[in-house]
């Protein structure tokens, strides 16, 4: 196609997508965004109303959600996290439990689309595990998730409560025992104790370890230590739970610490109250529940960055205000992190992360062009804070480091670098020592062919469900923001990404999540063209044209011309937990149109 035809429609495109997004804003100043509807969720949440004390409105809940189950189970029989998903195992025991344990309590159990929905997903559970049995069902968890348990033992303890590991309390014997008396050591400590579950599961480890200790005591002086330790944990949970009920504002975690705590006896008690108000409060009109509440932060900046000169002048000053009320001013309760960061969203239950406060910090600077110093040096400052000795950025707590999840991740690594850069002069803290190390980091952690793997991103149809693509281009993009000179290894490691990039794109002109022949979705794609066309304004760094007319070509396709915006699961939330957010296809897709318009004015072509 001729350049200038392929320039028009871009044109259009942006404009079209630009509108769209635009209208988007909510009256509050942000963006909120819609996660999808999650069987997984929606099982965890039919458990914990299911097993808590009796309360008016319970018996509407659990209808609905098991109609929502029942309406989204898959034809192998199984259920996936999203309506796009295959099914996997994790959600499929935890929807099979559920089905028993709500089925039971509405008296459903001999109804047909029940019975024919529980045989159908035990079908599928015994193809995919081997059998029903509660050593085959631990097995295959343990395949899915290896040493990590901030997810196996949550599940297993789910099938306990449904019934499905056989009769109480005999059942509870297939849950692994946590330590739950460790979290009433100061929480300084827990990076030390190496605790087998991630830094963000705390509310986790506390609950279902009381809830196991319960069900299954156990004897001798350990037991006179974990008596002692189950009021003074208790207490803790309530006082990390935030105001709304909702530990992270996830129903998977709310719900599971929910149901264990009434399984230890305390489904009285206002930790239970308060998290079964949360899940009152965010259940969706059609019975089902999300995975989270939103990610309104994390869509507004984006949002923010995609637009940049587009979001008009009257808007500026809303998004702006919104965003810096979002910044932390105290110590947060949760995590006894630091002032100075940003959570993904705007509601009680979040809290402060590096993927948000970098974000924040480049919206910001784009919003105030540096005005908000003050704002921007305690953010900056809060990332320095938060870098692991390798010079990686992990995601909430500095020094876990022992399950996947509290690494160090590239994704996040760049992103802290671009925030740096971008305030870099402006504010009184210096950076420099810390991007050495996080660009150092970078290079020793580059796959031999140019890739990264990414921490919250993936994809569900490659091998180990990874998504080079997405990591890649998240890493590149922020990598050509940084001055070569400052660091003698960025060209080779920016070259070799970009290389990889080059030679994962399809024949079509779109990418997936890996070179491995998968779909084309809008928001690989999109990255993985927001990385070349941030590359193509570095010099020694060689972007073929026709490459980026064939992956524009390939993403005006893939969004109508810019007017439909088609979201795909690639996100991943805790422990492989798939949701898709409607917002990310709709910012990608904006952002691209935006960047390869400023290309082609500012080549005057």
């Amino acid at each position: 196609m001729a350049g200038a035809q392929l320039r028009e429609r871009v044109e259009r495109a942006e404009e079209a997508a630009r509108r769209r997004l635009l209208a988007g804003r909510t009256a509050s100043g942000g963006w909120e965004g819609e996660l999808s509807s999650s069987a997984l969720a929606t099982a965890v949440a039919l458990l914990a109303l299911g097993v808590v004390p009796e309360e008016a409105g319970h018996r509407a809940l659990l209808e609905g959600g098991c109609r929502w189950l029942l309406r989204t189970q898959l034809a192998d029989g199984g259920w996936g996290d999203t309506d796009r998903s295959g099914a996997n195992v994790a959600t499929s025991l935890l929807a099979w439990s559920a089905l028993g344990l709500a089925g039971r309590v509405l008296g459903w159990g001999e109804e047909a689309a029940m019975a024919g929905a529980v045989e159908r997903v035990e079908g599928w559970i015994v193809g995919a595990a081997g059998g029903l049995g509660p050593g085959e069902l631990g097995a295959a968890l343990e395949g899915r998730y290896g040493k990590d348990k901030t997810f196996a033992v949550p599940i297993l303890m789910a099938c306990a409560v449904g019934g499905r590991l056989g009769p109480s309390p005999q059942c509870w014997r297939w849950v692994s025992a946590l330590p739950f008396e460790l979290a009433a050591l100061p929480r300084e400590w827990f990076a030390a104790l190496q605790l087998p579950v991630v830094s963000y599961a705390l509310p986790a480890l506390i609950a279902i370890g009381q809830a196991r200790h319960y069900q299954v005591p156990v004897w001798g002086p350990w037991a006179w230590v974990r008596g002692g330790a189950v009021g003074r944990t208790r207490r803790l949970l309530r006082e990390i739970q935030p105001e709304g009920g909702g530990f992270l504002e996830a129903t998977p975690l709310t719900g599971f610490v929910a149901m264990a705590l009434a399984s230890a006896g305390a489904g009285e008690g206002e930790v239970v109250r308060a998290a079964v108000g949360f899940l009152r409060e965010s259940v969706r009109a059609d019975g089902s529940w999300p995975i989270d509440t939103n990610l309104a932060t994390w869509g507004t900046t984006l949002a923010v960055k995609a637009l940049g000169e587009g979001l008009p002048e009257s808007g500026r000053a809303a998004v702006r205000g919104w965003l810096l009320g979002q910044q932390y001013r105290e110590k947060h309760p949760y995590c006894l992190s630091a002032p100075g960061g940003w959570a993904w969203t705007d509601l009680p239950g979040g809290v402060p992360d590096a993927d948000d406060t970098a974000g924040a910090l480049l919206a910001l600077r784009e919003l105030s062009g540096g005005a908000d110093r003050e704002a921007a040096e305690a953010g900056a400052r809060w990332l320095g804070g938060l870098q692991n000795r390798d010079g990686g950025m992990p995601t909430f707590c500095k020094g876990w480091g022992a399950l996947p999840f509290d690494r160090s991740a590239p994704d996040l690594t760049a992103h802290a670098l671009a925030a740096w850069q971008a305030w870099r002069g402006e504010v009184g803290w210096d950076a420099r020592p810390s991007m050495r190390r996080a660009v150092a980091w970078l290079g020793k952690t580059q796959g031999e062919a140019g890739w990264w793997l990414p921490l919250w991103f993936g994809n569900e149809r490659e091998v180990g469900e990874g998504n080079p693509v997405y990591g890649t281009a998240a890493v590149l993009k922020y990598l050509c923001r940084l001055p070569e000179g400052d660091f003698a290894e960025l060209g080779g490691i920016r070259a070799r990404a970009l290389g990889f990039l080059l030679g994962a794109q399809q024949e079509g002109g779109g990418w997936s999540g890996g070179v491995g022949g998968g779909a084309a979705s809008v928001e690989e794609t999109g990255a993985a063209l927001e990385a070349l066309l941030a590359a193509q304004e570095v010099v020694g760094l060689a972007v073929p044209r026709a490459a980026l007319d064939r992956g524009l070509e390939a993403l005006l396709e893939l969004t109508a011309e810019g007017t439909v915006f088609p979201a795909a699961p690639i996100g991943l939330y805790f422990a492989r937990l798939w949701y898709y957010e409607a917002l990310y296809p709709l910012i990608v897709a904006a952002s691209v149109f935006r960047q390869a318009r400023r290309g082609w004015v500012a080549a005057r072509v």
